[in-house]
This record gives structure tokens, C-alpha cells and sequence, in this order.
């Protein structure tokens, strides 16, 4: 719909396949976890984008007469950038685009170390209201072994100052990333974080090797088994068993995944795990690999 000069590739949560895509930094200022292909491409160092260039991106928007309701900022994490930084995008958006109704961004946990709630709170009264943090495990041993550089403990810091701060938190958890080693403990303790922080949405993606796992197999001293489909269910119902969550939209309907589940936990927990027991009995279709993608 817009031709913005996107530096390719170029990705977005499935949800946000309505807003318009602003690429206000290009690939992942961390960029070091093991099992992300996402931003290894040479032309996908870090940079943030000048302030001028995004408001002519954003002018060149407003010229078309599109009502724009949703706006993603794009890349990888986008929230690591000065909450001043930030500020700017938001008013230029505000500016340029009025008809704005929500901004949104992946965010990483060590995005807001150094950002207060009032900060952040500010970001949200200028309509950055949602946030999809990559929280991949709640288990300490996983999230070494792919190299966060996140615990459960700065994850949990993470959450509870975002939803303090009134942004709401779109969690994702690897299915998978811990192997059949660490599958159970992965499941675990990846539910007593979301128990801790009570996000507003929760997705499980199923962790995927498009370029292979040699660094992943690395990350874990080559303890590190992928775990087969009947085992990512079995390892979904663990996590969902263990989840005491008292209003979260719950989703694992993303093309990654083999069993499609949907509904909001507590209330749909039993049916849920019903749909995993049936899957396990195989009386529930599952996705079939050409049907899967990243």
C-alpha cells in the first residue's frame, strides 16, 4: 500500500498485518540469541533511522489520504531507543497521522532497564500502548543456553514495569527451545513467569532452524535434542496445565505451530487442555509441514 524504503527483511507480528510498518530502526541492536536468523543478513546491522527521514516517510503517508488506524515500529526492537528518541516518533506520528489509534513494537526485556514508568507512561498517553516482548522461556538454564541475556527474574522486571506503565504486554514463548532436555523445566517455569506478570496476551510459537541449529546445539555443550511433534504437545499442555492466569488471550494459531489453539485463560484453560488431550489421541487435525512457516 505505501512505498517506504524498507530495508529487507522486513517483520512483523501476525497481528499487525493492518497497521502500517515503520521502520524507524533496521535489524536488532542485541542480535546475539542462538536460535535468531532474523537480522543476520549483512544489510541488517543496527542503526536507528534519522528523525528527518522518518517524518518524510510519514509525510509521504499522509499525502496517499489513508486513514491509518495501527502502527508497528519496525525492526527488531525498536524500544531500545532513547525514551526522548521515542517521544519524537510518536509526536511525528501524531503529527502526520492523525487518525492513529495505536502504536505498537517488539520490545526486549533489557529495552526497558534504564526506561522509568513514568516514561513509559508517557510513551502510552502518546498511544504506544502495546508492546510484543520476546520472552522465548521463563527457565533460567534455557535462556543461557540460547544466550538471552535475559532471567526469569529481568523478564519479570520487564513485564511488571510495562503494565505498570499501562502498555500492554504481547508475551511469546518458544515451544521447543529448551529441547527434550529442558522441555519440562521449560514449560514450567516459562508458566510461573506469565503467572508472575499477568500479561495481557500470551502466544506460543514453535521454535524453528531455517539456517540450522549448529548454534543452538553449541549454546548447550550439544545437549540439545529437538523435540518432535507429539513432544511440543505434550509440552504445550505442561505449560498450559501450569498456567494461573486471570484474563489473558491466549494464541497459538501462528503458521509455526502444529496444533492451533485459541481462547482466554482461565476461563478456557479445560477446554484447552481437552484440545490437547485430543490431539494427543489424534482426533484433532494438526498442521501438516508444507501448511507451516516462520
Amino acid at each position: 500500500m505505501f512505498n517506504l524504503p524498507y530495508i529487507q527483511p522486513l517483520f512483523r507480528p501476525p497481528s499487525e498485518w493492518q497497521s502500517l510498518i515503520l521502520q524507524v530502526t533496521n535489524g536488532c541492536s542485541y542480535n546475539q540469541c542462538t536460535f535468531c536468523d532474523m537480522y543476520t543478513a549483512p544489510q541488517k546491522k543496527f542503526r536507528a533511522k534519522k528523525r528527518e527521514d522518518i517524518a518524510e516517510e510519514l509525510k509521504a503517508v499522509a499525502a496517499t489520504g489513508v486513514s491509518v488506524q495501527k502502527v508497528f515500529l519496525a525492526d527488531g526492537d525498536a524500544m531500545t531507543l532513547p525514551t526522548r528518541r521515542l517521544v519524537e516518533i510518536c509526536e511525528l506520528i501524531r503529527q502526520y497521522l492523525p487518525s492513529v489509534r495505536r502504536i505498537s513494537s517488539y520490545c526486549l526485556p533489557r529495552n526497558v532497564k534504564n526506561k522509568s514508568v513514568a516514561e513509559l507512561r508517557t510513551l502510552a498517553e502518546l498511544g504506544l500502548t502495546l508492546v510484543y516482548v520476546g520472552c522465548e522461556s521463563g527457565d533460567d538454564e534455557v535462556l543461557a543456553g540460547i544466550n538471552k541475556g535475559e532471567t526469569f527474574e529481568s523478564s519479570q522486571a520487564a513485564l511488571l514495569k510495562l503494565g505498570e506503565a499501562g502498555i500492554k504486554r504481547s508475551v511469546m514463548i518458544l515451544n521447543g527451545m529448551g529441547g527434550v532436555e529442558r522441555s519440562h523445566q521449560h514449560a514450567i517455569h516459562s508458566a510461573r513467569l506469565m503467572n508472575a506478570t499477568q500479561p495481557e496476551f500470551l502466544s506460543t510459537l514453535v521454535v524453528s532452524f531455517p539456517l540450522g541449529m549448529a548454534r543452538v546445539v553449541a549454546g548447550f555443550d550439544g545437549r540439545f535434542t529437538p523435540l518432535e511433534v507429539p513432544h511440543l504437545i505434550d509440552e504445550q499442555g505442561w505449560l498450559i496445565g501450569e498456567l494461573a492466569l486471570e484474563c489473558t488471550v491466549f494464541r497459538s494459531d501462528h503458521a509455526s505451530n502444529y496444533l492451533v489453539l485459541k481462547g482466554t485463560l482461565g476461563k478456557d484453560k479445560a477446554a484447552l487442555l481437552s484440545q490437547i488431550d485430543k490431539a494427543r489421541a489424534g482426533l484433532v487435525p494438526l498442521r501438516a509441514e508444507w501448511q507451516r512457516g516462520l
